[in-house]
């Protein structure tokens, strides 16, 4: 029996609400042993992964056969890299982040279906600074990294990451604050819909905390952060999340959201009136500990209450199902999942789990699996 077969077998069973039952994520041939920490799902037949020692991975028919992708990097020092996110367009256009110390912390970007890659942005606070998570909504970005000079690294693109500017609100200083984001999943920028939305989540000993941007009603919307982000209409609030604080290993991993929740037209809602955050995380050190694990938003991140009912360990990942019509949250001793907007979670398997984009979710050793819906659908 082969490796991926073994994890497969390992992985075939989950504690659900009656007992053990079928685990709703089949097992991935990914031919790699690499720790996998980036993926996204562009329709769920075409997926790009990354992680460790340079690995960028692709798949083009639903991950029944998963490639590896030429290096980033790789006349140089590619091979030595951690890319822990990667968003994809198409088959052929992606764009990989490496998270490390200084100059470690890159992005490069492929046009050829991974053929070559080249150097997009470069860390420009080397040797201080570090990479956390990015995102793109059509040709704006946005790129986040861990405190230097006692402020967030934000910075932002308007032409696919040409250029960069660094953003130099106020709201993002420290202030005192021990803070730091994690590079977990590539899912502390709040995100859905394939956009994002005006915010992104933090941990560390200063506790869980969002970050996010207000912007008029008339510009309400996923791209509202861009909007007032360049016109600098306003400044960067933020609001306690209460998830597990009071480490440097703790706080909040990954924040997502829904929108819209209300089907047809909400005549006069906002964003914050028809949508839910969800933001998951806890301590990665104590991975079995479900207290502080959830909280949930219905009013646009302003104010968070905790979960009744929290995911089973520390959860690194997020992410709205369509395709069950819940949320799924994922972490280092398995996954849960919640039908009421995060109030409640429910065990689905107790795999070792990184990252999710949906239907896929990866995890070290080359760990790729692949939700089944109705498996998962069956849970209660």
């Amino acid at each position: 029996m082969n490796r991926m077969v073994l994890l497969g077998a390992m992985g075939a069973c989950a504690l659900g609400a009656g007992g053990w039952a079928q685990s709703p994520w089949a097992m991935q041939e990914s031919g790699t042993t690499a720790g996998l920490r980036g993926i996204d799902s562009v329709n769920g037949r075409v997926a790009w992964a990354s992680g460790t020692d340079g690995t960028v991975l692709r798949t083009v028919d639903g991950g029944a056969h998963w490639t590896k992708c030429a290096v980033p990097g790789g006349d140089k020092d590619g091979g030595s890299l951690d890319f822990r996110g990667i968003q994809a367009w198409d088959e052929k256009t992606a764009i990989v982040m490496a998270s490390g110390p200084g100059e470690k912390s890159r992005l490069f970007k492929t046009t050829d279906g991974c053929g070559t890659w080249r150097l997009l942005f470069r860390n420009p606070d080397a040797p201080n600074g570090f990479f956390d998570g990015f995102w793109f909504n059509g040709s704006h970005g946005i790129l986040l990294g861990d405190p230097v000079g006692e402020r967030f690294a934000v910075f932002r693109t308007a032409n696919g990451g040409k250029t960069w500017e660094r953003d130099r609100h106020e709201g993002l200083a420290l202030r005192g604050r021990p803070l730091a984001a994690f590079a977990a999943s590539n899912s502390s920028i709040a995100i859905g819909n394939r956009l994002f939305l005006r915010g992104f989540a933090t941990g560390g000993k200063g506790g869980a905390v969002f970050f996010s941007l207000p912007f008029d009603s008339e510009e309400d919307g996923p791209s509202g952060l861009l909007v007032h982000m360049m016109r600098k209409k306003t400044d960067w609030k933020t609001s306690p999340i209460p998830l597990g604080a009071g480490s440097e290993s703790a706080g909040a991993f990954s924040v997502a959201y829904r929108y819209p929740i209300t089907s047809g037209i909400c005549e006069g809602c906002s964003f914050a009136d028809n949508s839910y955050l969800i933001a998951v995380g806890g301590d990665y050190t104590k991975p079995g500990e479900g207290s502080g694990t959830a909280a949930w938003s219905s009013d646009g991140g302003w104010t968070w209450t905790a979960s009744a009912k929290p995911p089973h360990g520390y959860r690194s990942a997020v992410q709205w199902s369509e395709a069950v019509k819940a949320w799924i949250a994922a972490g280092t001793n398995g996954s849960d999942m919640s039908r009421d907007d995060g109030k409640s979670w429910t065990a689905l398997d107790d795999g070792n789990w990184n990252a999710l984009s949906l239907p896929f979710a990866v995890g070290p050793k080359g760990r790729i699996g692949k939700l089944n819906p109705v498996t998962a659908g069956s849970v209660k």
